[in-house]
């Protein structure tokens, strides 16, 4: 392996076993829908971070003979291990939070006009996530990826109902309690 593996190597590579084999542009599609509602990356960084990681042995990249030639990526042993080795190491590193609402509430935004827009767009998050659980639902996937997206979804859901009883109470009183 030439280089370290990032988080953003461990997110590629988790996307990557999902769906493979995969283009950048379906690991995109993929990432939206799932990782990118709670790990913020810059969508431009699958194309290139899929890139390194096929220069570093952590990705097969198949070329289209014909087309538009795009290039389709699955993993490889290296990188099926180094996912492995890394998703059963424990975390203890605290939750990053960059809430726009909250930073603009603490730079002394009007409490009731951040919180209506707020709790809008929470509710819509929310109803995204219930509708991501029943589709994941139907689908009656099992096994520890479909175990994991159903946990993380349940997370999600209980954050933003959290978030909507927050924004909730500066609606009503101008402020949390």
């Amino acid at each position: 392996m030439a280089g370290k593996l990032t988080t953003t190597s461990y997110v590629v590579l988790a996307l990557v076993e999902r769906m493979q084999p995969a283009t950048a542009y379906d690991l995109k599609t993929l990432a939206h829908s799932t990782v990118f509602n709670f790990w913020a990356l810059p969508h431009t960084v699958l194309y290139t971070e899929t890139r390194k990681l096929a220069a570093d042995g952590m990705l097969d990249a198949d070329e289209e003979s014909g087309g538009r030639r795009r290039r389709l990526f699955s993993l490889t042993t290296a990188g099926r291990d180094a996912l492995n080795v890394w998703r059963s190491e424990p975390t203890s590193d605290f939750l990053e939070l960059r809430d726009p609402g909250l930073l603009r509430l603490f730079a002394g935004g009007d409490p009731k006009v951040l919180a209506a827009a707020q709790l809008e767009r929470h509710q819509a998050q929310l109803d995204d996530y219930r509708e991501l659980a029943a589709a994941l639902d139907d689908q009656n996937e099992t096994g520890d990826g479909a175990t994991g997206l159903r946990s993380v979804l349940a997370a999600g859901i209980a954050i933003e109902e959290t978030y909507i009883q927050f924004w909730a109470s500066i609606v009503k009183d101008g402020f949390a309690r």
